[in-house]
């Protein structure tokens, strides 16, 4: 009956796409970002920006998002690195690696991909890309029969 409202320190949107619109290329933010439509590039920010990015039930990114505080109701195909924290709601679904330093997930979040913290190994920086995207979500494929007859 009520929804839970994302939780961002600095709830000021600059940066609002819409449901109709489609971005082709990267993007880099310097603050709050709202996604209701669909981004086909790479998310950044500065290095010491204090930015986040929320990404709506029917928004999309297919590329590496890399911004320090990330929340997901809709689709990310590619890998996520959020050095503070990612909030996936019950509608999110990533295809590609998450590096968070904490997380928060809800029940029917889907994640094709590694949990990561940040610090530990495997939690190192994303590499970001255009061919990163790509290859992560054709790296998190399900594995055909002579990968699972392999492993048994």
């Amino acid at each position: 009956m009520f929804k839970r409202k994302p939780k961002i320190e600095s709830a000021e949107v600059e940066t609002l796409v819409g449901a109709g619109t489609r971005v082709e290329g990267d993007v880099r933010i310097g603050g709050g970002m709202h996604l209701e439509g669909y981004v086909k590039g790479n998310v950044t920010t500065a290095p010491d920006a204090a930015a986040w990015l929320s990404i709506a039930e029917k928004g999309t990114v297919e590329g590496v998002v890399d911004v320090p505080r990330v929340i997901v109701h809709g689709e990310v195909k590619g890998d996520i690195r959020a050095r503070e924290k990612v909030e996936l709601g019950p509608t999110a679904r990533v295809s590609g690696n998450v590096v968070y330093g904490t997380i928060e997930m809800a029940a029917g979040a889907v994640i094709q991909g590694r949990l990561m913290a940040v610090g530990q190994p495997g939690g190192s920086p994303v590499e970001v890309s255009p061919a990163s995207a790509a290859s992560t979500a054709s790296a998190d494929a399900e594995p055909g029969p002579s990968a699972a007859a392999a492993r048994s």
